[in-house]
């Protein structure tokens, strides 16, 4: 019978995509854990996973055994939670991918204080405009804006994210305050360019419905931080998301225009891997999450 810490390496090294990070993850050498997975395969008869020097694949019958395999583990994680009162400890690492301005403001001082409250989980937090791929890129977390289409993932979500149109009051005293959405050719707008992409256009809602228009992009960046550093420092307008961007329309730093031409919401989803089997740390991570933005959008300016 397969011995249960070789079938969690298994299942570990698809979700990270590297059997020694996988290994390193639960304490094994990758001399050990690649004993370990070879070990398992023989138990089997079967080959499980093609290795190479740059990724796992999956054989078709280690699809099958990755299936059942998480079942098993996340029955045996519930019935020692259960005799354990819920106790089951979190630990290992946890990696998560969100974009910059949303990971630096909210996901970062959560998963701070995540790692204080369990001493054995270590973060990890890649933060880039890029949509990571989580199973390419051994993430067991993302935080992502709009849903998501992929099949192998499922999503959660955690809050509800109104964009804006801002500037600073200096700036439209200077420039003047656009009323229509043909006015924004006159003006300095601070776009954001996604890496590898063309500029991104902005959508708005008009009488025909929602259209994407190329605003002139005087300015340019693929860092959403660089983005706000410019709004904040009066060089334009720019269209934000509230969660970036909330503190400075409380505070009167900056104000939103255009508002009735605004298109609809991108939700804030924490995205994973669509399988039985979460580690106890992603589990309670996202439940972080849900409760931190459920406070926080309560407090939110309308």
């Amino acid at each position: 019978m397969p011995d249960l810490f070789d079938m969690q390496l298994f299942v570990r090294a698809i979700a990270c995509g590297s059997l020694s990070a996988a290994g390193r993850e639960l304490g094994f050498s990758p001399a050990v854990a690649s004993k370990r997975l070879t070990r398992l395969e023989d138990s089997l008869g079967v080959r499980l996973i093609q290795r190479s020097s740059r990724r796992l694949t999956l054989t078709e019958e280690g699809t099958i055994y990755l299936e059942r395999a998480s079942a098993i583990l996340a029955e045996v994680s519930e019935a020692e939670a259960a005799v354990t009162g819920g106790a089951a400890e979190a630990r290992g690492i946890l990696r998560i991918s969100a974009p910059t301005a949303l990971g630096r403001r909210w996901v970062a001082p959560l998963l701070a204080d995540f790692c204080m409250r369990y001493p054995a989980v270590s973060g990890r937090l890649s933060l880039s405009e890029r949509v990571e791929d989580l199973l390419d890129g051994g993430f067991d977390l993302a935080i992502r804006i709009g849903a998501q289409d992929d099949s192998r993932l499922i999503s959660r979500r955690l809050a509800s994210n109104r964009r804006i149109i801002c500037a600073t009051p200096a700036y439209l005293a200077q420039h003047g305050t656009p009323t229509s959405l043909a006015e924004l050719v006159r003006h300095n707008c601070l776009v954001l360019q996604r890496p590898g992409m063309s500029a991104l256009g902005w959508t708005f809602q008009t009488v025909k419905g929602l259209q994407t228009l190329r605003v002139s992009d005087t300015l340019s960046s693929d860092n959403g931080e660089q983005i706000h550093d410019w709004v904040r420092g009066g060089h334009g307008l720019a269209l934000k998301s509230l969660w970036d961007v909330a503190d400075d329309i409380a505070s009167g730093a900056l104000v939103s225009v255009l508002d009735e031409h605004i298109g609809p919401d991108a939700d804030l989803f924490a995205t994973y891997p669509s399988r039985n089997f979460l580690p106890m740390r992603t589990r309670l991570f996202i439940d972080a999450l849900v409760a931190k933005f459920k406070q926080a959008e309560s407090a939110m300016p309308r």
